[in-house]
C-alpha cells in the first residue's frame, strides 16, 4: 500500500491550482497526512543581448509580502482539523517546488497544470512538466475540475494511471 505522510501542494492561485487543492485535501484527509501549501514568488528574468540573466533578488515590500501571505493563508482545507503548513518562498517555481519536496521528505506532490501544448508550452515553459520530470516522489497533476472532492480511491486511480504513463526519474 502507498504510504503518504506528507503532501506538497504548490499553489499559484489559478483555477487549475484550486482543483488540484481538492485532490490534495482528499488525500490528506484519507491518509491523515500533513499538507504543505507552498507559494513561490517568481523572480523576474531579464534578457540582455539574447542571454537570459536573472537580476539580483528583488526586495518585495512588506505590504506586498503581507498581501501574498494573506492570500496564501486563505487556502483552507474543508476539514479544519487537517494538519496544514504554509510556506512562502522566492525563486524559480519548479526549482523551489523540487527543493521543498526534497527537504520536507514529501511522499507526493499534487499540483494543477494549465495544459498548455505546442508553442505556448515552448515559450512559457511548464512548471508542472519540470516537476514531473525531476521530482524524486510521485507527482499528481490535475488538469480538469471534478464535480465534487474525489475519494482517495479516485485520486489514487488517477495518480496510478499517470504514473504508469510517466517517465520515472533515474
Amino acid at each position: 500500500m502507498l504510504s503518504i505522510r506528507t503532501i506538497l501542494y504548490p499553489a499559484d492561485f489559478s483555477e487549475q491550482s484550486g482543483h488540484a487543492f481538492q485532490f490534495a485535501c482528499s488525500l490528506a484527509r484519507d491518509y491523515r497526512a500533513r499538507l504543505i501549501v507552498l507559494h513561490v514568488l517568481e523572480l523576474p528574468v531579464l534578457t540582455y543581448s539574447g542571454v537570459m540573466t536573472p537580476p539580483p533578488p528583488p526586495l518585495p515590500s512588506t505590504e506586498e509580502l503581507d498581501a501574498v501571505r494573506e492570500q496564501l493563508h486563505r487556502i483552507k482545507p474543508p476539514d479544519p482539523a487537517a494538519c496544514v503548513e504554509y510556506l512562502l518562498e522566492q525563486g524559480d517555481p519548479a526549482t523551489i517546488v523540487l527543493e521543498v519536496a526534497q527537504e520536507r521528505q514529501c511522499d507526493l506532490i499534487v499540483m494543477g497544470t494549465h495544459g498548455r501544448t505546442g508553442l505556448g508550452r515552448l515559450l512559457m515553459g511548464s512548471v508542472a512538466e519540470q516537476v514531473v520530470r525531476q521530482a524524486s516522489c510521485p507527482v499528481l497533476t490535475v488538469k480538469m475540475p471534478w464535480r465534487t472532492a474525489p475519494s482517495s480511491e479516485e485520486a489514487i486511480g488517477v495518480a496510478a494511471a499517470q504514473l504508469a504513463e510517466a517517465k520515472l526519474p533515474g
